[in-house]
Parts: C-alpha cells; structure tokens; sequence
C-alpha cells in the first residue's frame, strides 16, 4: 500500500471517529461541531472572494518572507561556516537574537512599521533564517579536510573550492533547512495575523470570526485551509528535494532536521 493511501486511511479514521464522537453527544456540538459540518462551511468559504483574499494575503506573505530568508541566510552562512574568525566574531550576537521568540518582537515591529504585511514579513523572516543558516554552517564543518586539501593542492583557488567542492556538500543540508523554514514561516506568518492585528490573511479572519457566536464551524474551516498549505507546502518540497538529491545520503540530511 503506498504512503499516500495509508495517510489518507488514517485522515478518513481520524474524521470518523470526531464525527461519531459529536453525533453521540460525547461532545457538544456547539463546542466541537462535525467534520461534515466543516466541510460544508469550507466549500462555502471557498466561493467566497473575502476569504480567498485572505488565503493570497498569507501565502503572499509566507513566500516573502520565505524568498528573503534565503537570500540571507545562504550567503550569511557561507561565509560564517567559511571564515572562522567572522563566526567567533558574530557568535555574540547570533546566540542572542536567535533563541528570541518572533511573537515577542511583535510591540517592537509594530511600533516601526506598523500592523500591515511588513509586520508579518520581518517576523517571518527573523524566524525561518536560522535553520538555514545553521544547517549550512555545520554542514561546512561536516566536509571531509582532504577533499578541500586535494582541491587546494592543485592549485585552487579559494572561490573554485567553495563553487566545486563545499556548495554540493551544503546543497541537501540547506534544503533541508529550507523545508524547516518554510513550515516555522508559515506558523509565524499565521501567528502575526493573529496578534498583531492584521487587515488581511487567515489568521485575520479566524481572529475576527472567533468573537462571533456559534462561530467554530468557520473558524475550523481556516484552520484547516492553514494545515492543507502547511501540508502542501511540505510534500512539494519533500518530493523535490528527493529528485534533485538522489546522490545524498538522505538519512545524513534528516539528521539535522
């Protein structure tokens, strides 16, 4: 039986088992309604341009912040996993700022920029830079010192050897980080929305359809739309990381995930 048929199995088990829950009064409807109850508030939401607006306005944010990282953390990393002195240099400070929660910084980032999507982007940003960044300098220190010695004894150059001997080394482990990334950027993202009082997005919407009563069935049918991109998101970049590195060894990658 393929994986996706067995996960599809144990989502179709999961549901029926909330659904025969509320059904026999195990738990209150109003509190919990059914799964088909959802599914049929979904669809709705779905044909409705409000929320689709919402789902661009978070996906749009998330893929920003998710482009940005990237654009900083592999250089960043490439030089801090390459220059030791500029490590111990920088240490301080990255050991600092990273353990730092986003939703701590959400006072400041609204004070400076505001509650619009910038808000979002910054705290998303802050947040899915650091698995790429260190999955890239340690796997500059994982590479073997005579593959880099053959290279430099024939004559090199320092460029040459990182362009044809660290950046395949470091490609499946900076995926890796990126797979990380993109799941901590999304929950960031959505996260914002939540507390910092966003216009636009999902977690807007949940935000604000949550003060309404009898309003769980809507509030589950976001929720869900978050875990199907979450869930999307994951699964293209799992499958494409398995085609463009099927020379890695994949258990090595996992590893540091």
């Amino acid at each position: 039986m393929r994986p996706f048929i067995r996960n599809l199995i144990g989502l179709a088990g999961f549901f029926l088992i909330w659904e025969g829950a509320v059904r026999l009064g195990l738990i209150e409807r109003v509190f919990l309604p059914t799964p088909s109850d959802v599914l049929v508030r979904l669809v709705d939401l779905l044909g409705e341009e409000d929320f689709l607006r919402d789902v661009v306005a978070t996906v749009l944010a998330w893929l920003i912040a998710l482009t940005l990282a990237v654009a900083v953390a592999v250089p960043g990393g490439l030089l801090l996993g390459s220059l030791p002195w500029l490590r111990t240099a920088t240490r301080s400070l990255i050991e600092f700022l990273r353990p730092i929660p986003p939703v701590a910084l959400i006072p400041l980032i609204i004070m400076t920029v505001g509650s619009g999507p910038e808000a979002k982007i910054l705290l998303a940003l802050y947040a899915s830079v650091w698995p790429i960044l260190f999955n890239i300098i340690y796997a500059l220190d994982d590479i073997d010192p005579m593959l880099l010695d053959t290279a430099r004894s024939f004559g090199t150059r320092r460029v040459r050897v990182l362009a044809t001997v660290a950046l395949p080394h470091v490609a499946p482990f900076a995926f890796t980080g990126l797979r990380l990334s993109a799941a901590i950027a999304l929950i960031v993202t959505v996260s914002t929305e939540y507390l910092a009082g966003s216009a636009v997005g999902v977690g807007a919407f949940i935000i604000d359809t949550a003060t309404n009563v009898g309003a769980m069935e809507p509030v589950l049918a976001g929720t869900i739309v978050i875990g199907i991109i979450g869930y999307l998101v994951n699964e293209g970049l799992e499958r494409l990381g398995k085609r463009v590195f099927r020379w890695s060894d994949t258990t090595r990658v996992e590893a540091l995930s």
